[in-house]
């Protein structure tokens, strides 16, 4: 699959963090979609089928967590691979839906746009 024909949703709640993710992924050359709670989140899926990855920070205000919109995710939208992240906790595969992919903050822009590539590899 070309990286052109993955869209990401990546759902981050600090604006500076966002961008600079964002700008990574479409330099990278993926689609990238853009929300700043789960609900934006929840908002963007329903209305664009095209999402291949949700990339979510576990801590966002709002009425749920990125854990929790991982689970909706999962039960909504199963085709959509989940790489959640964090900087305030590490997160238990357990925590996690089955097939996600968890990433400690600060983490690597390029570690993250290859986990992107082995995800949709078998696509």
């Amino acid at each position: 699959m070309d990286k052109s024909e993955i869209t990401v949703l990546v759902v981050e709640d600090e604006p500076l963090v966002l961008m600079s993710t964002a700008d990574f992924l479409q330099d990278e050359g993926f689609t990238v979609l853009e929300a700043a709670t789960a609900d934006e989140a929840i908002v963007l899926l329903e209305n664009n089928p095209q999402i291949s990855i949700l990339f979510t920070d576990v801590d966002m205000p709002g009425t749920m967590d990125g854990l929790k919109l991982s689970a909706a995710v999962r039960n909504r939208w199963p085709p959509v691979r989940i790489v959640v992240t964090s900087g305030h906790r590490i997160v238990d595969i357990t925590e996690l839906p089955d097939g996600g992919v968890f990433f400690s903050k600060p983490y690597r822009h390029h570690e993250i746009a290859a986990s992107f590539r082995e995800l949709m590899s078998g696509a």
